[in-house]
């Protein structure tokens, strides 16, 4: 039977999609297969589930230092003046703003976050007490939910981060900005045109630029030079833009362009109308491709989560279950040694002890001590069990030091946090006591396993197939049904 430990929060999910997009419900049914197999692996924890490890509805993250800009240009974005904005840092909180129905915004705790499946950030507080013990307790700390009630945040999450140069968490900011990073569809990454030495931004430009340059979805990645109408007044406002263009050259970004925008209900006066003209053209020109990008993500949303399901799956199959397998390999062979050293040394024991207490009475050719054990079989019953039991205690014994020296292992050898807590799972219930070291396949891992796995590929591949129905018809519309009967 499957566990349905996690059952209400994808119940909730499903009510959602079944009103939004009905194809994605499909989704839901096959991630509760995976979660099936990914428990039963170990390779979740009780109650966890893989829908849980992507964002459900279409998010675009705004990543920057302090005064980029990033507040303003979201509130322009929406048509609402829902940030507060300024020169100095003003927030210091991850801010996830999505659509509501009410006429006005609220601002709700960043536990509105932690505890719903549908947002991103579900379950972070888990997160960051890997960061440090307590922090998960201050989740108000760093996350906040924002509503708004215009037409451009439906279907959308907008994610607004701190500077990173402005936060005093800085080590639970770089996980959480990682966090949002790997989980978004577009991520705009801000700086302000009006810093002079973008060489003070190093660290800053470091993380949000060389780290993100080289990935393979390094494509959502958007560099916008924000605040442009303050390098109007400048006596060459190029040389400020070549500026900028080096310093993201030394950090990797050779590729490509970035934009330019400022926003024009901030926007300083500009004296030179023809420099106005030119300024407000190209603005215009680069915040429509980025908006368009932005509008573009609802689209892509359903594909990504399609994708991000069957790479799941494929997954499960191809990388995690063989590691297991290695693992439980590993596991076998230390046991089996430590096995033979432990009863090779009983055996010699027993040999000493033959030659030691000599030969049997009455011409017999069993040492004396063996000779009485079968000659008196029923007296030597608690001798047997007593060599059995101690047999049983060796060998329990070799199982536990084989399985500390695997995960002293596994500690050198580092995986990624969650990869090494999914192994630690899985060694868990491949090592248990009544588990036989001969089992050909890691516990879990049978036919059910594999049925529901390619279950679950073969419904990506069918919801794939949907969408393109959907959004793409190479061969033209569908011809309408025709009551007119043909004729050969």
């Amino acid at each position: 039977m499957e566990n349905h430990d996690h059952a209400p929060d994808l119940k909730n999910l499903e009510e959602q999609l079944r009103r939004e997009n009905p194809l994605l419900v499909d989704a839901v049914a096959s991630f509760r297969k995976l979660d099936f197999v990914g428990r039963r692996l170990g390779l979740l924890p009780k109650g966890g589930s893989f829908a849980a490890r992507i964002a459900w509805w279409p998010l675009v993250a705004v990543l920057g230092p302090f005064s980029a800009g990033k507040s303003t240009f979201i509130n322009n974005y929406l048509g609402h003046s829902l940030q507060h904005t300024g020169t100095h840092a003003v927030d210091d909180k991850f801010t996830v703003i999505c659509y509501t129905t009410e006429p006005s915004s609220r601002v709700l705790p960043g536990v509105a976050l932690d505890a719903d499946l549908r947002f991103p950030f579900y379950k972070m507080s888990q997160e960051l007490e890997k960061v440090e013990a307590g922090e998960g307790g201050r989740i108000d700390a760093y996350l906040q939910l924002k509503t708004c009630p215009g037409e451009r945040a439906k279907g959308l999450i907008l994610i607004d981060s701190p500077g990173f140069d402005a936060d005093a968490q800085r080590t639970a900011t770089l996980r959480i900005t990682d966090y949002i990073m790997d989980l978004s569809d577009l991520v705009l990454v801000l700086f302000d045109a009006n810093r002079p030495e973008p060489g003070a931004m190093r660290d800053t430009l470091r993380h949000l630029v060389a780290g993100t340059v080289n990935r393979k979805d390094s494509s959502k990645f958007l560099y916008v030079l924000n605040r442009m109408d303050v390098t109007a007044r400048e006596d060459n406002p190029e040389e400020v833009v070549g500026a900028w263009q080096r310093s993201l050259a030394q950090h990797g970004l050779t590729a490509g362009r970035f934009y330019r925008v400022y926003s024009p209900e901030a926007a300083l006066p500009i004296a030179d109308e023809a420099l106005a003209r030119r300024f407000a053209a190209k603005r215009d020109k680069d915040l429509a491709e980025i908006h368009g990008r932005m509008a573009q993500v609802r689209v892509e949303r359903a594909y990504r989560i399609v994708g991000a399901l069957e790479k799941m799956a494929r997954e499960i199959e191809d990388d995690f279950v063989p590691r297991i397998r290695a693992l439980a390999g590993r596991w076998r062979t230390s046991v089996l040694r430590f096995d033979a050293l432990f009863f090779g040394i009983a055996a010699a024991l027993c040999v000493a002890a033959s030659f030691a207490s000599g030969p049997a009475a009455g011409g017999s050719f069993l040492p004396g001590w063996l000779d009485w054990i079968f000659s008196a079989s029923w007296r030597a019953w608690p001798f047997a069990a007593l060599v059995l039991a101690g047999a049983g205690f060796v060998h329990f014994k070799a199982r536990g030091l084989a399985e500390g020296r695997l995960r002293r292992a596994l500690a050198r050898e580092n995986p990624p946090g969650a990869l090494r807590e999914a192994l630690e799972r899985a060694m868990d219930k491949n090592t248990a006591w009544w588990r036989s070291i001969f089992a050909s396949e890691p516990a879990g891992w049978g036919n059910a396993s594999r049925r529901r796995v390619r279950e679950a590929i073969a419904g990506a591949e069918s919801l794939v197939q949907a969408l393109n129905d959907r959004y793409a018809q190479p061969s033209g519309p569908r011809p309408e049904p025709s009551d007119t009967p043909t004729t050969l």
